[in-house]
């Protein structure tokens, strides 16, 4: 692969096209992006033809060995690689090591071993398991094994160093492994940035890290709710001086808008897409906003307006650190009694299949009968508002606006959207 930048911030957002992507090397990926999220191949409540309704999605699909490991022994009797296996077809395929939408156990890592945990339990995966899996899986990229068990804001200095020993020992042995075997030539591999909370460490992870001859980064235990959002991106901007300009850098467990465009700020190009699939689970509705094509002088004056309010984000989008499950303010909760007769669609202007066809009184009825349709709808809107917010972002750094993006995101969220004003950044194409 290879990141070809057009503009960059002195220290901070990057915006660019991935491209040379995939064993045939023709597709690409706009950065900052996101990840197509699914869970054993599928996106979660959509049949692959529901999914093709949705236009403008990322060409690169993810999933997890946490979700396929289990079936291991069944890919080396198909030996066509997952893709073809899942039907996946015209995607380029990423392989991480966890789920970034299910909190990860602790306690599973040895000095030679990592732990995944699949339907039927924990999967003990040495380097040589890891390797025949990524054979067996066939993906045109893959994370690096990692010892990330370092999220946890008391965990002691020593513990975070032996992180980074191993998560570097790690890589040293699948990329002789990687360069060995003929099965994995063309295929890229992300070497993996820890170092818990201790600024040293994540810069030491970074250095040696970028030493290796590996195709990107993934930083990883900075998921939301393991510590808070000024700390990160500290961390983060510390660690993207010490990563080579020319490689993407993906950060891991992080979803929710107000963090994301933090972190691009620091530095970070690729996220994960998980969040949508947390808000569809909540029963609840994206509904935030991202227009950035207001009129100067409407601008002018609704900075004025909001001054006093800008980028307070822990107000507009904050969770419990210790509750990844709780509501944000960046949804609607369409369980609640007050969109029984509500007749609007889910966002005014948003141009997906649920906003064009449903209104909120509907999909709240959907809710409380435990109607699987609901989960569908709310899958199909949560998507196209979640990609078009980060189409709605490159725009905002492609012509300066990216202030007056922040300002719509972290000012207008969850029930305050009842008078949100269309969405012209949204998905109207389909």
């Amino acid at each position: 692969m290879k990141l070809e930048l057009s503009r960059v911030a002195q220290g901070g957002w990057r915006l660019g096209v991935l491209k040379e992507l995939g064993k045939t090397r023709r597709h690409t990926l706009e950065v900052p992006g996101c990840l197509l999220y699914t869970r054993c191949g599928t996106v979660p409540h959509l049949t692959q033809d529901t999914l093709n309704t949705l236009r403008n999605l990322p060409p690169v699909t993810q999933v997890t060995l946490s979700t396929i490991a289990e079936h291991q022994e069944v890919l080396e009797e198909f030996k066509d690689g997952f893709r073809k296996f899942a039907g996946l077809h015209d995607t380029v395929l990423y392989c991480s090591l966890h789920d970034p939408a299910t909190a990860c156990r602790t306690g599973h890592i040895t000095n030679k071993t990592v732990s995944v945990w699949g339907s039927g339990g924990r999967i003990e995966l040495t380097v040589a398991k890891f390797m025949a899996l990524q054979k067996a899986v066939q993906p045109d990229w893959y994370q690096s094994m990692a010892d990330g068990e370092t999220w946890q804001t008391d965990t002691s200095r020593k513990r975070v160093r032996k992180s980074v020993d191993r998560t570097l020992a790690h890589l040293d042995e699948i990329l002789l492994i990687h360069h060995k075997t003929q099965e994995l030539q063309g295929l890229d591999v992300f070497g993996v940035v820890e170092g818990g909370d201790i600024l040293e460490e994540r810069v030491r992870s970074a250095r040696e890290t970028a030493k290796r001859p590996v195709a990107g980064f993934c930083l990883d235990s900075l998921q939301t709710g393991s510590m808070d959002q000024v700390l990160r991106t500290q961390l983060i901007t510390a660690v993207t001086k010490e990563l080579p300009e020319d490689k993407p850098r993906l950060l891991q467990g992080v979803g929710r808008p107000d963090e994301v465009l933090a972190c691009v700020e620091a530095g970070v190009d690729l996220f994960e897409s998980f969040f949508p699939f947390q808000v569809t689970e909540r029963g609840c509705a994206l509904s935030f906003n991202f227009d950035i094509s207001s009129d100067p002088e409407r601008a002018v004056l609704e900075m004025g307006e909001e001054s006093g309010t800008a980028g307070d984000s822990q107000e507009n989008g904050a969770v419990n650190p210790d509750d990844q499950t709780q509501m944000t303010s960046f949804e609607i909760d369409l369980k609640d009694e007050r969109y029984r007769e509500d007749f609007r669609p889910l966002v005014e202007g948003c141009g997906c299949y649920c906003c064009r066809s449903h209104q909120r009184a509907y999909l709240h009825h959907l809710l409380v009968t435990n109607e699987l349709l609901a989960g569908v709808l709310l899958m199909i809107h949560n998507t196209a508002h979640y990609h078009a917010f980060f189409s709605a972002l490159r725009e905002a750094l492609a012509h300066d606006k990216l202030d007056l993006l922040k300002r719509r995101v972290l000012n207008r969220g969850g029930d305050g959207q009842e008078e949100i004003s269309p969405l012209e950044g949204g998905d109207k194409g389909e």
